[in-house]
Parts: structure tokens; C-alpha cells; sequence
């Protein structure tokens, strides 16, 4: 059926505050749960940061003190419950693994967004950046072999794919190049801003997640490896967080934000497959229909229109997260070549490319590369997990 959360009414703000029982929540079974689960987890914790520093961000750019008490009556909420989604996660999981988890958030999440996106340029934008976190998790997979003996296949189960995108090495690029268009606020559907802000969130979280932990490794294999594929995270949400139009107002952007989590719980809700969890995102939903009216209410005194202007009359088809194998390997084998250059796209290399390789690389093989030499030589191999056939760009034999 329909739904309009613009029409719902969810759980007062005053009822919403919940005790330290009901925030401690069970974790999930890294064992024999549903790797998807956790990839649902891990997304709704970069989406309720994300919504907790936006909410920051306005609070300190907005000079009325009732306004201020508003945003953090509901900004505390918001804590709760990214306390809640992120706690889910099994403490008895390393870091590696939790990486690894991340970077199969990134390449089905983003594979899926870009599936379902209707505009080109912003398809593309997606399209680029996934083959990029394709080969993050590919080098991440080699590290947690060569480190802690075990395989990804545990972690990601057969549901993607781990093998050679876009090579690390080359996601180094001069950060005038990171930046893209913007979407038209006025003429773009309600669907793509949803897109650009829920992949701009979960990579800002990876990006947060990395510069945090990547130093509490002893190996310099490792370190070195968390300080690459960071760097190239910040690129990342340069590059998402540039497709969202700058004209937007504070209050449309909040009330974007909102209509957000309010998509994506009721997309989880739908599609989960732990009913303990399931619980969880029902929850939150009805919580956050709260918000996203008090968000509706700002929006209407402060920009003067009605949120049926900016927002979707229903929300769209659930996010899914889901295999994408063949969607990837056919990305393989048509953009793996593709760098940028300013708003758009080449195949060539480019003055500005070349100039920032020479000055990270200084004569060096990366952190990236080197993880694949370390492993190859360990373990005899490097490690994949691949489905039957070649890879799409190299023609090399899979699951050698």
C-alpha cells in the first residue's frame, strides 16, 4: 500500500525517550545472521550520524534559542537510536571484520542506488564510485586472510563478490577533481535527492570509521593500508556530498534529512529478515515520523511552502540490499578505466592525475598494492571469491 509519511503520525517527542534497558539492546550472531542484517545496521548508523551532525551543523548556524532547544530535544532522540542501530553490532567481531562489512555496505548499496537512479549524470556518479569500493573490498579481504587466517566468504557469504576493481592505487586524484554537479532542487525528482543523501551518509561513516581505527593496528601493513583507503574515503564524500544542491535552505535540508530516515527504516522494516531487528526499525520509523512532521512544521514557517513541493507524495520502492554481481562485472568491463577531471569523466590520464600520483606514490608501490604481494607470498595466492566464468576486465581464471 501507499504511504505517505508526510500523512502518518508517529510516537509524541515527549514519549519518546527511552531507559538504559531499552537501549541495551541484543546484538546480532555474527555466526548465522543475515549478512544483509548487518549491512541494514551498518547503513541506518552512518544515516543517524549523518543526522546528528546535520542537525549540529544548523544548530550552530541558527540564532534563535527556541529553535536551538527544539533541534536538541529531537537531536537526542536521534542519539538514542543511533546508539541503538550501532550497538547491534556484535562485539566479538574484530575491526576487520566490521571493515569488511563496511565495504559490502558500499558496493550493494551504491550498485542498487545507481540501478534505481533516473538521472544519468548521477547514475554515473554512483557507477564510478562503486568499482572503487569494489576494489576496497578486495584489498581489505587480503588483509584479514593474511592477518587473521580467516576468509571474507564468512563475512559477505556468497552475496558479493570479492576480486580486483579499479585499482586502489588509482582513486588518488587532485581534489579539485573530486567535485561534481550539483542536482537542480527545483527539477530533480524527490528520488535522487533521497539517493545522493543516503550514499553521501553511509560514506561519510566509512570515511569517520577509518580515521578512527585504522591507528589501533600493530601490523604497519595494516595501518598503512586504513591511512590509504581513508584518504580515498574523504575523496568519496567529497565527491557524493557535491551532488546535493548548495541552494537548498537549512530548513529544506532538515526536512530532506528527515523524509530520509523516515524511507529508509520503513524500507528495512519491509525487507528484514531478523523480526528482533525488524522490531527495531518499526520503532525507529514511528519515531521518526515525529520528526519529520516537527521538520515539516520548521519547513513551512521558515521557507513559507508546503513539504508536498520538495517531498515525494509516497515513499518510493523499498531500498534493497541484494546481489549485484552482474550489474558489477559489467561495470568491470566498461568504466574500470575511468578517472575524472573536473565535473565529468575520461579514460585518459591527465596532467593533474599524474601530478597527484607522482606526489603520493614518491617512487613507492602502495599500501594497496603491497597488501596483495604480502598475502600472495604468506598464502601462496591472493585471496578471491568469485563466482564460475573470468574476470570481466582481465581474463584471469577465478577461484585459482
Amino acid at each position: 500500500m501507499p504511504f505517505n509519511p508526510l500523512q502518518e503520525r508517529g510516537i509524541p517527542l515527549d514519549e519518546q525517550l527511552r531507559d538504559w534497558r531499552e537501549l541495551n539492546v541484543t546484538p546480532i550472531d555474527p555466526d548465522h545472521a543475515d549478512p544483509y542484517t548487518r549491512c541494514r545496521i551498518i547503513t541506518m548508523n552512518g544515516i543517524e550520524v549523518e543526522a546528528i551532525f546535520f542537525s549540529h551543523q544548523l544548530a550552530r548556524h541558527c540564532p534563535d534559542t527556541d529553535l536551538k532547544r527544539q533541534l536538541a530535544r529531537v537531536r537526542h532522540i536521534e542519539a538514542q537510536q543511533q546508539k541503538a542501530v550501532n550497538w547491534l553490532l556484535p562485539g566479538v567481531s574484530s575491526v576487520l571484520e566490521t571493515t569488511i562489512a563496511y565495504e559490502q555496505v558500499a558496493v550493494d548499496l551504491t550498485a542498487w542506488v545507481a540501478r534505481m537512479e533516473p538521472d544519468p549524470y548521477l547514475r554515473q556518479a554512483y557507477e564510478f564510485g562503486v568499482l572503487e569500493d569494489f576494489d576496497h573490498l578486495y584489498r581489505y579481504a587480503n588483509l584479514y586472510e593474511m592477518i587473521e587466517h580467516r576468509k571474507a566468504e564468512k563475512i559477505v557469504d556468497d552475496l558479493t563478490e570479492v576480486m580486483p576493481g579499479r585499482p586502489t592505487y588509482l582513486h588518488h586524484r587532485d581534489g579539485r577533481d573530486n567535485v561534481r554537479d550539483p542536482y537542480d532542487r527545483n527539477s530533480t525528482v524527490p528520488i535522487s535527492k533521497l539517493h545522493a543523501l543516503t550514499i553521501m551518509s553511509a560514506e561519510q561513516q566509512t570515511m569517520n570509521f577509518y580515521m578512527n581505527v585504522g591507528p589501533t593496528y600493530m601490523e604497519p601493513i595494516a595501518r598503512q593500508l586504513y591511512q590509504e583507503i581513508g584518504l580515498i574515503e574523504e575523496e568519496h564524500v567529497t565527491h557524493y556530498e557535491s551532488l546535493v544542491d548548495p541552494g537548498e535552505s537549512w530548513w529544506e535540508m532538515l526536512l530532506n534529512h528527515e523524509y530520509n530516515e523516515c524511507y529508509l527504516y520503513h524500507s528495512f522494516m519491509e525487507t528484514e529478515s531478523d523480526p528482533k531487528v525488524k522490531s527495531i526499525w518499526e520503532l525507529h520509523l514511528n519515531m521518526e515520523l515525529e520528526h519529520l512532521r516537527l521538520a515539516a512544521e520548521l519547513f513551512k514557517q521558515h521557507d513559507g511552502r508546503d513539504p508536498e513541493q520538495v517531498c515525494a507524495p509516497e515513499l518510493p520502492a523499498p531500498v534493497t540490499f541484494e546481489p549485484n554481481k552482474g550489474y558489477i562485472r559489467d561495470l568491470l568491463a566498461t568504466q574500470i578505466d575511468l578517472t575524472t577531471l573536473g565535473a565529468g569523466y575520461v579514460r585518459e590520464a591527465h596532467e593533474r592525475f599524474e601530478e597527484m600520483q607522482r606526489a603520493v606514490m614518491d617512487g613507492e608501490r602502495p599500501p594497496s598494492e603491497r597488501v596483495i604481494d604480502d598475502n600472495r607470498a604468506r598464502s601462496g595466492r591472493e585471496y578471491r571469491l568469485q563466482t564460475e566464468g573470468e574476470h570481466p576486465v582481465r581474463g584471469l581464471a577465478l577461484n585459482r
